[in-house]
């Protein structure tokens, strides 16, 4: 490397580090402030309950709203055993989510159980089903569920197409391999199309974990935009353990929004609070897992929340979800929807509410 591409290295990396700590109200106005709150409606039906920063017991969704919050992100798997983030409980907290004035995000997994990066398993409904079947498929539960939504008048602002679809989704007929975006294209084509044949004016997210590389963000995107896939906002994980600096997600987040011309926005991010664990499912995230020396207590976690809400707006993008704030140690809220009164919860360390159910009074969603 030259010497003035050296310079020029350390500039832009100057550069990207300095916007990740200007103020708040620096650059572009974060409008999506969101929380996915997928397992709160199971932490409620248990008994659950949660605090205010002065020790009061309120609403958990006036909690965040008073925090900043202003979006709900909800999963849907098609069939889960647990009886949870299935149609009927999805519609059940849509209707809490709307009444407090909320926007709405739905993530389809389109499965019965966790998609991410590392595993796409099929519905068993649909699993000797031909690519063109699966189409069909994801058509008509997005459209199902969509318009049940819309009929009780809590119609999706916004609908995820996958989750962490960073290889495809539907496995093993819709991941990518070879390079060949086909198959998964035909099935992000029809639920783009469901959702817009449900509510035109729902935002349609394609949504991967990919915000720790720009090359593998761009093969993904370039990949289903060269298969003519309609996409309305590109969304990215950002896990600052997993995904590296904040440096390094300006520049992703920059690369992305002008390559594709559309808002990008952080679905998921979180960071700990403690180092310590609250029950016997080992924590996802070890508190000794820090990142920019900032430490696993109430401050470091609102520290490192803003920083990345910082870096997103300055990037330019619209919008930074926290995943999972509301899901604090409760025992039968577990982790395995096959087995949720036996298994534990893996997130007690990174959500805003401590073991007892009390906000962190320092965590905040700023525009």
């Amino acid at each position: 490397m030259k010497p003035s591409r050296v310079a020029a290295a350390v500039i832009a990396t100057v550069l990207a580090l300095a916007a990740a700590a200007t103020p708040a109200h620096a650059a572009n106005t974060l409008t999506m402030r969101g929380a996915d709150v997928s397992s709160l409606q199971r932490t409620l039906d248990l008994g659950g309950k949660y605090y205010n920063a002065s020790g009061g017991q309120a609403d958990p969704y006036d909690i965040l709203k008073s925090a900043g919050v202003n979006y709900a992100r909800l999963r849907i798997w098609n069939n889960p055993a647990s009886g949870y983030n299935n149609k009927a409980k999805v519609l059940q907290q849509a209707k809490a989510i709307k009444a407090k004035g909320l926007k709405l995000l739905i993530d389809f997994h389109y499965s019965d159980t966790w998609a991410d990066p590392g595993k796409q398993f099929t519905p068993a409904a649909w699993s000797s089903h031909s690519i063109s079947q699966l189409g069909t498929d994801v058509y008509n539960y997005t459209y199902d569920v969509c318009t049940a939504l819309k009929a009780q008048g809590t119609t999706p602002d916004s609908v995820q197409v996958g989750n962490e679809i960073n290889v495809g989704m539907l496995w093993p007929r819709g991941q990518v391999v070879n390079n060949n975006f086909a198959p998964l294209a035909s099935l992000l084509k029809q639920g783009y199309n469901a959702v817009k044949a449900c509510n035109s004016a729902t935002q349609v997210w394609i949504h991967v974990a990919d915000a720790d590389s720009m090359a593998n963000m761009r093969w993904f995107y370039d990949g289903i935009k060269s298969q003519g896939v309609p996409w309305d906002v590109t969304a990215l994980s950002y896990y600052c353990m997993w995904h590296g600096t904040l440096a390094n997600l300006y520049n992703v987040i920059t690369d992305a929004r002008t390559r594709y011309g559309k808002p990008v926005v952080i679905a998921e991010t979180a960071y700990q609070f403690t180092t310590a664990d609250a029950d016997s499912e080992p924590n996802s995230i070890p508190g000794t897992v820090l990142c920019d020396n900032i430490p696993a207590t109430w401050a470091g976690q609102a520290q490192q929340f803003t920083w990345v809400q910082n870096t997103a707006r300055n990037a330019g993008a619209v919008g930074v979800f926290y995943w999972e704030p509301t899901w604090y140690a409760i025992k039968g809220n577990g982790w395995d929807p096959a087995n949720i009164n036996g298994t534990g919860d893996g997130w007690d360390n990174m959500a805003v509410f401590d073991w007892t159910g009390r906000v962190n009074p320092n965590i905040r969603w700023t525009p």
